[in-house]
């Protein structure tokens, strides 16, 4: 895979495949503020799944779990501009203010290719090639950003201004809502309120099992109801369930049910 990174600041870059495409599982650990210049972007979550095009802007709220898939596109790499909106870049915004969010339900908010934000994202690109960029600059970029964000979509303050930290939830119900995410097992442990200790310990309380095992089980049963339900192809069901790549999928899937994926679908 060819991956190209330009970074401003570590809150922003310019990022670039030219590959086929790229596929992560990813706990978004902030805010995430991304502009489409090229390509197209498919993110997966538990209850939603999303595609997104040349053009498009959205934020993608922190501590979300999600399948990214990036793939170029009419020749032209994925491209894309993003900018990390930190915890302390916007408890600094927010000290100013008197903001009382309340709790909502976190999704990805889209954009579309609004003007005031397209402005904003695009007038970075030429900082790319400049080889020093004070820091100051950056900061007035990522204040502006959020300053336009509060002015085109009056609940987003619920969004920037929450600050709290996951609490403890219930294990079963997460767990069963989001297996299919390939993640450490820290992050699972975190995302429910518990060390990784407490998590394993929970877990197999609840489970009576190991996490990888059910994790590994609840992964191929979901891959051959795509099969058999939806019929969708081996390499979309592989990376949308939580496998790395085609052939451990496949030697997976037939050592668990006795048949290849290629059956179901042939």
């Amino acid at each position: 895979m060819e991956f190209k990174a330009k970074y401003i600041t570590d809150d922003i870059k310019l990022s670039c495949y030219e590959d086929k495409f790229f596929k992560s599982d990813i706990m978004f650990d902030h805010h995430m503020l991304v502009w489409f210049i090229s390509g197209e972007t498919k993110i997966v979550q538990a209850d939603a799944t999303y595609l997104f095009k040349e053009g498009d802007i959205f934020l993608i709220p922190r501590n979300q779990l999600a399948t990214i898939i990036n793939y170029p596109k009419d020749g032209r790499p994925h491209k894309s501009v993003v900018m990390h909106l930190s915890t302390e870049r916007l408890w600094e915004f927010y000290a100013k203010l008197d903001v009382k969010p309340r709790t909502t339900q976190q999704r990805i908010l889209r954009y579309n290719n609004h003007p005031l934000l397209k402005s904003c994202l695009s007038s970075l690109l030429p900082y790319f090639e400049m080889e020093d960029l004070p820091g100051e600059i950056a900061s007035l970029k990522i204040t502006e950003a959020i300053s336009i964000l509060r002015s085109i979509d009056q609940g987003i303050d619920h969004v920037l201004a929450n600050f709290e930290e996951p609490g403890k939830i219930d294990l079963v119900a997460y767990m069963e809502k989001n297996f299919m995410f390939n993640l450490p097992l820290e992050k699972f442990g975190y995302l429910t309120g518990r060390s990784l200790t407490t998590f394993k310990r929970d877990f197999g309380k609840a489970f009576y099992t190991t996490p990888q095992r059910w994790l590994t089980r609840k992964r191929l049963e979901l891959a051959h109801y795509y099969f058999v339900e939806k019929k969708k192809r081996p390499v979309d069901v592989c990376y949308e369930v939580g496998f790395e790549n085609l052939s451990h999928f496949s030697f997976a899937f037939k050592k668990h049910f006795g048949y290849s994926p290629s059956s179901l679908v042939e």
